[in-house]
């Protein structure tokens, strides 16, 4: 195997001066820096990356922590921060968590033992106290899922969007509202409830316990609250859900049942996932700007690996309501409402 002294011996320089070409410093001339390229090309010299990296206390890889594999949710995100990290030459390794505390104690072993440079949780099961001692020594940022942890943040304001969505629906003038929501209480998930709650408070409307349903981020979720719903004595004539993936389970089991998603029962998701649009009727979603999210947490992270004592940061970035059919009927436009943009330091 070619060596950096066999590049160095052959352009007739110091192995300190292949360094400095291949690192692209300016304190070597253009007739030294072109004949030892030469040299490289002519002898095929890959540098040994893995002692290269452990020298400079650096892997260029960093974790980007997901808690499931089948959420298309996640999907956007991932790549704008594959892109992100790409420009400053890191690669990235996605990690599937299956929200296990233990698993994900053993991707941060990698951080810890500097064989990854930096972690992104989309959502994490350890504790903030846990998450936030680690934080203090390594680059760890949080995306999506952003609990009490002192980490630098990026998501959108869950609670506002939820209210957004639902005056939205009271708006339409529906005035018995449901909502389907997750047993788990992620962040998200508590935010959006809230929401929910804030939005049919201030327009006086009665929130019905018997109309908020639980299960999981599932179609068969949806299915089973619409059928739930659909047994009472007095139906809700629309349904809040907090994810893409229930509202079509919900527009599915109204279809079976004969009846029109919009004219006869309003459903409104949430995330803007592709089965969104691509669902017959179409489902009206509030859009979370995903691709925006994954480069901004990706930004944030390496900004914290540059300098791990910079001060936290959360960032909201604006949210969208997307209309479609599933809340009138034939309907395809887009409407931008609430969405916002904030940016305040932590202490």
């Amino acid at each position: 195997m070619t060596t950096i002294k066999d590049v160095a011996q052959r352009a007739g320089v110091s192995v300190a001066t292949v360094s400095r070409v291949m690192n692209g410093s300016n304190k070597v001339s253009e007739t030294t820096r072109q004949r030892v390229l030469e040299v490289i090309e002519e002898l095929s010299y890959r540098p040994n990356l893995l002692v290269r990296n452990l020298r400079k206390a650096e892997t260029r890889k960093l974790l980007i922590m997901l808690p499931s594999i089948s959420n298309q949710f996640y999907s956007q995100i991932v790549r704008g921060m594959e892109d992100r990290a790409l420009l400053d030459r890191f690669n990235i390794m996605v990690c599937i968590t299956n929200s296990n505390p233990e698993t994900e104690q053993s991707y941060i072993s990698l951080l810890t033992t500097r064989l990854a440079d930096g972690i992104v949780f989309l959502s994490n099961e350890m504790d903030d106290e846990a998450i936030s001692q680690i934080a203090a020594a390594y680059p760890i940022v949080q995306c999506c899922e952003c609990t009490g942890a002192k980490t630098s943040k990026v998501s959108i304001d869950n609670r506002q969007a939820a209210y957004d969505a639902v005056s939205h629906l009271i708006s339409l003038g529906h005035r018995r509202i449901a909502m389907v929501s997750t047993e788990k209480k992620h962040p998200s998930t508590v935010d959006r409830e809230a929401g929910f709650r804030q939005a049919m408070e201030e327009h006086s409307l009665a929130v019905d316990d018997r109309l908020l349903q639980y299960g999981t981020y599932s179609f068969q979720t949806g299915m089973r609250a619409c059928e739930a719903l659909l047994a009472l004595d007095s139906p809700p004539s629309a349904v809040f859900t907090i994810a893409d993936s229930i509202a079509v389970g919900m527009v599915k089991q109204l279809l079976i049942r004969g009846l029109r998603p919009g004219p006869d029962m309003a459903v409104y998701g949430f995330d803007d996932t592709s089965i969104a649009s691509l669902y017959t009727p179409s489902i009206t979603t509030v859009a979370q700007p995903r691709y925006d999210l994954g480069y901004t947490a990706m930004d944030l992270l390496l900004r914290k690996i540059k300098e791990i004592d910079s001060p936290n940061q959360t960032l909201l970035l604006p949210h969208k309501l997307v209309i479609r059919e599933s809340t009138c009927g034939d309907q395809t436009d887009s409407t931008v409402l609430g969405g916002r943009s904030e940016q305040e330091e932590l202490v």
